[in-house]
């Protein structure tokens, strides 16, 4: 900031040496003193306004409401009480200086979120190959990975007693001439893997084979080639695997403050640096249900056309996402908003030749368009170049609030759905609908609880009628609630092993099964348990049965726990 003041010092004093001017930039309030203080003395105010607030005005000396010295405002003032911060810049001044202004705009903007990710095999179509019993590769017709098969062709040559056994118990069933016989030992033949052309051949010519040929199910490429020539294997050996290439997934990760904007069916742009200049055209397929606990991002999977096989699984691959457009949001260029990291500004056209720098909250951001939640409104000016040296001087003592003579009520009603509630911090964010009393476009939004309502009450996914005050110093608190529907949460029953349990903070750690209906492998995690569940019971290294929603957190809701009756049969209790 001393380096910005210092460049506003250097510009003006160029500026005023070529105009031959003095005394041109005046930041109000600065209490400056010049060569008429003493006639200014002996001028009687014509009234006495707070510092804080233009708007509050008396006839003699006082207190501010926020108990602040109210300040006399003379003759010459009496057109410039516009707060605190306030910079005046003589006309010819801002023309030497370059500042460009902008109206604030209602408009629809494009967001798109650019992120990175990695070409992999569309795994609906990847097939693994398992042996169905015990025995030895014989012979291997794949050699490496990568290799190009077509459905039909043969794979590996497998030696196994068992295969030799089953064959044999054809042969015998034809011999008996049993039908029924006959049929059983050939269905075992098909649940073996054995190819049609297999069992017809051991039909007609009535002869055991040592070794059974195995084949491709599918066209494509040969992924984790695990076996050579002379292998033992096993059912569980996965041997291989064959993918297809004419689509592919691409898997991103995408930053907590976009998750709200993506969803299946979203259009995407993909590039590679494999092929520099070209673009593919794709989806956003799936989008997972949580976000990585370490990252604080969310997966989303992407799927892609590759006709021509261009893309190639592990390739890395930059993603823009085109999320929905936002419709008459109040937006401002880019190039306006002055970000510190801490605090969010823009220089704000207050009056001819006037200036002062405000506090913005932002939304989205887009290439060229930032969306503004709160302190500008449609048609207000907006200073878009020089706004940083205009900045560093009206920052010297500006309170960064905008002053507007429209009374306003301090409290009003709004309706809007719960997002996500901090109950250590007293805070909900809530995306609320439009308040026009005091010229809100709908937004989401973290406000304040007051500590006189019952933030248990409130939940993520509510639809809430709630009350809002604006305090003195500046913030929004909510004051009162009215439920008007409840959020309805995913919900899931599945089994698992207790694996810790914390009676202090009502959490168990649990290694759950699969969850099919949400294609989510076994996995070990901790659950908070609902106050309504009892632990009393429960012990580690026991398997339970239980029901879960996905909240903020995953909240078990129902504990099923398997008990021994007097004879001996195992029931379930439930919590």
């Amino acid at each position: 900031m001393l380096s910005i003041r210092k460049n506003l010092v250097a510009v003006l004093v160029g500026v005023l040496i070529g105009g031959g001017a003095v005394g041109l930039l005046v930041s109000h309030n600065a209490g400056v003193p010049t060569g008429d203080s003493a006639k200014t003395a002996e001028k009687k105010p014509l009234y006495w306004v707070a510092p804080m607030d233009a708007n509050y005005r008396r006839d003699k000396p006082g207190k501010s409401p926020m108990g602040m010295d109210l300040i006399p405002v003379y003759e010459e003032q009496a057109t410039d009480d516009l707060g605190p911060g306030t910079v005046k810049i003589a006309p010819h001044i801002v023309h030497n200086l370059g500042v460009r202004t902008a109206l604030v705009e209602a408009k629809r903007i494009h967001t798109q979120i650019d992120t990175v990710g990695y070409v992999m095999y569309d795994e609906d179509k990847l097939v693994h190959i398992h042996p169905r019993v015990d025995g030895w590769i014989d012979k291997l017709y794949i050699k490496s990975m990568g290799e190009k098969v077509v459905q039909g062709q043969p794979l590996y040559e497998l030696y196994s007693p068992e295969l030799v056994n089953a064959q044999k118990e054809v042969l015998v069933a034809l011999k008996q001439t049993d039908q029924q016989l006959i049929k059983a030992a050939q269905k075992r033949l098909r649940a073996l893997k054995m190819s049609p052309q297999f069992i017809a051949q051991l039909v007609k010519t009535k002869e055991v084979s040592q070794t059974v040929t195995f084949y491709a199910p599918q066209s494509g490429v040969i992924e984790n080639l695990n076996i050579r020539e002379g292998f033992y294997v096993q059912p569980d050996t996965t041997m291989m695997s064959i993918g297809q290439l004419e689509q592919v997934w691409v898997e991103v990760e995408i930053f907590e403050r976009d998750a709200a904007l993506v969803r299946a069916g979203l259009p995407v742009t993909m590039r590679l640096d494999y092929l520099p200049g070209k673009t593919w055209q794709g989806d956003v397929d799936y989008v997972y249900p949580s976000l990585d606990a370490k990252s604080r991002t969310l997966r989303a999977r992407l799927r892609f056309d590759n006709g021509d096989l261009a893309l190639k699984p592990n390739m890395f691959a930059q993603v823009s996402i085109h999320a929905n457009p936002l419709d008459q949001v109040i937006t401002v260029p880019k190039e306006a908003v002055i970000r510190t990291g801490q605090q969010d500004r823009v220089v704000l056209v207050v009056g001819e030749g006037q200036f002062k720098s405000i506090e913005v909250t932002i939304g989205h951001v887009s290439s060229e368009y930032i969306e503004v939640l709160s302190g500008l409104s449609e048609g207000d000016e907006i200073v878009t170049s020089a706004q940083f040296l205009i900045d560093s001087e009206s920052s010297k003592n500006s309170d960064f609030k905008r002053m507007s003579v429209t009374e306003k009520p301090q409290m009003v009603w709004m309706q809007g759905t719960v997002n996500q509630v901090d109950a250590q911090y007293h805070k909900a964010n809530i995306t609320h609908a439009p308040v026009e009393v005091w010229g809100w476009p709908a937004m989401t939004m973290d406000f304040d609880i007051a500590d006189d309502v019952d933030i248990a009450a409130i939940k993520s996914g509510q639809t809430l009628h709630f009350q809002v005050t604006e305090l003195a110093s500046g913030g929004y608190t909510v004051t009162e609630i009215h439920i008007v529907s409840e959020p309805a949460y995913p919900t899931a029953t599945v089994n698992g092993v207790v694996n810790q349990i914390n009676d202090e903070q009502r959490i168990l750690n649990i290694s759950r099964d699969a969850i099919e209906k949400w294609h989510r492998n076994a996995a070990t995690m901790d659950f908070l348990v609902s106050k309504n569940v009892k632990l009393s019971t429960l012990n580690v290294g026991e398997t339970i049965t239980f029901t879960f929603e996905v909240r903020d957190e995953l909240v078990i809701t129902n504990i099923e726990q398997p008990q021994v009756d007097n004879t001996g049969h195992r029931e379930h209790s439930h919590h």
